[in-house]
């Protein structure tokens, strides 16, 4: 049952960060039907610049905020430069993000080298104990910062003026443009939240996972399994096929190999695809009311 039990704590907290990377997913999607295949170079991105900040003499909090929105705003830059230009070709914006997550890895490794950068736990390294299971500390701030992004994330959504306009661009752009809603205005809050939530993965699981320029993809193809299993374009859905993904991973690791953790992904990205593409909540079902 010990065994059990921290496999699950492992999942989860594992899970946690594929579930916001895939929210990062559906905030782009939503708005231009685009999958971001750069999502996971702004958590590689944020971890790298936090840790360079530190290094400089940067306090913890200032240097993870200042990397947090500096990666927020590279994704507005990124889709007023990259992504408007073509339109609503989406096939062509697909791979031009294949081409940004590529030129941010490429910086990456001039700016910090291929070395892993260490960026220090948040409150400690001595591990909080309930009974046999051990819980590290920065879990509990990966787990407590999902769980507060999301609750803000929702009420964003159903509650304020602007996610509802999002959200309007999300089920309809054409009809949410006829009736006076800025859609190039949302785009940009689509790429921006994107951006910030896809950083704050990053900078909450370095101290547990090292980050280096490559760490990124991997990722980037789990928060895409992720939106698969949840459903594509819904963040409710995106965070819980996250969890789902997370939990089995890391129970696969432990009663099986460790060699089975990446199959795992690709093994339900079939199974969905092939059998319920459109994912266990489907597109913006939990947040339409």
């Amino acid at each position: 049952m010990t065994e059990l039990l921290q496999y699950l704590v492992s999942g989860i907290v594992v899970g946690c960060i594929y579930g916001l990377v895939a929210i990062g997913f559906t905030a782009v999607y939503n708005v231009t039907s685009i999958v971001n295949f750069a999502q996971g170079e702004a958590s590689m991105l944020a971890a790298l610049g936090a840790a360079g900040l530190i290094a400089l003499g940067l306090p913890l909090l200032a240097a993870l905020v200042l990397a947090v929105l500096g990666v927020g705003l590279l994704g507005i830059v990124i889709e007023r430069v990259a992504i408007r230009p073509i339109g609503q070709d989406v096939m062509r914006g697909i791979i031009i993000t294949i081409g940004v997550g590529i030129v941010l890895q490429g910086l990456a490794v001039l700016i910090w080298g291929t070395d892993a950068q260490p960026l220090p736990a948040f409150s400690g390294h001595e591990p909080i104990r309930l009974g046999d299971v051990a819980i590290p500390r920065q879990a509990v701030w990966v787990v407590g910062t999902t769980a507060v992004l999301m609750s803000l994330l929702y009420v964003f959504l159903t509650r304020t003026y602007l996610g509802k306009a999002f959200r309007a661009c999300a089920m309809n752009s054409s009809a949410a443009s006829l009736m006076g809603v800025p859609t190039l205005s949302m785009r940009r809050v689509g790429f921006f939240l994107s951006g910030l939530v896809g950083a704050i993965a990053g900078v909450i699981v370095a101290p547990i996972a090292l980050m280096q320029y490559d760490s990124g993809l991997s990722l980037g193809i789990k928060g895409f399994v992720a939106c698969i299993i949840g459903g594509f374009g819904n963040p409710i859905g995106a965070a819980l096929g996250g969890l789902l993904l997370g939990v089995l991973e890391a129970l696969s690791s432990g009663y099986l190999s460790s060699g089975f953790k990446n199959a795992i992904a690709f093994v339900l990205l079939l199974v969905f695809l092939l059998a319920r593409p459109g994912g266990l909540l489907g597109e913006l079902d939990a947040v339409k009311k």
